[in-house]
């Protein structure tokens, strides 16, 4: 064997022998929790179902979500809730007969409480769950508003967002009847 290669091996196996030492106060822990110890958690029981079930507490007017709106959602949904580069949320009630339907928050969705769980789960879409139960109640109630679907000046809550009968709310047929 040559000297070079001697060389190199000396040097890999101490490599190694190196390597293996800055290693061995590591300690690996398995990633995640078990699913059945997720299921148990209530801050992971995000559901909200149509009923209202698991709405936090909390209430918001149109008037204080119109400000959230122009600081957190106009920049994609445009200033009035149309014409941005995101979705219109707002507007085209009526028009899913229409030659020309437009699928809305206001036109399409069937129930309020999906308007909440979306919210506060997606949006902003850089910073989702960053919103407070107050100021997704208030953006709900402010796009719920200017469709005239609530009246400007109620305080939506979580006892009175289920009561909310939307545009569409019998436009869908359940694949489980009672």
């Amino acid at each position: 064997m040559s000297t070079a290669m001697t060389s190199n091996l000396i040097i890999s196996i101490a490599l190694l022998i190196f390597s293996s030492l800055c290693h061995a106060d590591i300690v690996y822990q398995p990633l995640g929790k078990p699913a059945a110890d997720i299921s148990k958690q209530s801050e992971w029981n995000l559901t909200i179902s149509p009923d209202g079930k698991n709405l936090p507490e909390g209430t918001g007017n149109a008037a204080q979500g119109a400000k959230i709106f122009a600081l957190q959602c106009a920049a994609c949904h445009g200033p009035e809730g149309v014409g941005g580069s995101a979705d219109p949320v707002i507007g085209e009630v009526g028009s899913l007969a229409s030659e020309y339907p437009e699928k809305t928050v206001n036109s399409y969705w069937p129930y309020a409480t999906t308007l909440f769980d979306y919210i506060r789960r997606a949006m902003p879409i850089d910073r989702p769950f960053s919103l407070s139960a107050d100021e997704v109640y208030a953006l709900s109630a402010y796009i719920l508003s200017q469709d005239g679907i609530i009246d400007a000046e109620l305080d939506l809550t979580e006892k009175n967002l289920p009561q909310v009968t939307m545009p569409n709310r019998d436009g869908f047929i359940s694949i489980y009847p009672d």
